[in-house]
């Protein structure tokens, strides 16, 4: 009969702890889900536009460097024609 006196007052502090911690942390509320949920789908939509404008900068980069690739091979492809038309000339001075 002790025994089941101690189990019984055992339970009920379980229960009693148990109750006031759930008092003190309180529920969340559906106002407050829906306040997480609008936050949520907020940030979705940054981040949607973050990555957009990430997309089109990288695009304009490549672009960009494309752009300065293109014109490094002219500038090279002109400096060969002129190293070799002055070789040509250097070794026709050299004939004569």
């Amino acid at each position: 009969m002790k025994e089941s006196l101690m189990n019984r007052s055992r339970v009920l502090a379980l229960v009693a702890i148990t109750g006031v911690y759930a008092g003190l942390t309180g529920c969340a509320t559906n106002g407050d889900i829906e306040a997480l949920r609008s936050e949520i789908a907020q940030n979705k939509k940054d981040t949607a536009a973050a990555t957009a404008a990430a997309t089109r900068e990288a695009a304009d980069a490549k672009a960009i460097a494309q752009n300065a690739l293109t014109t490094a091979n002219a500038a090279k492809a002109t400096s060969d024609d002129t190293a070799s038309k002055l070789d040509r000339m250097f070794k026709k001075a050299m004939y004569k």
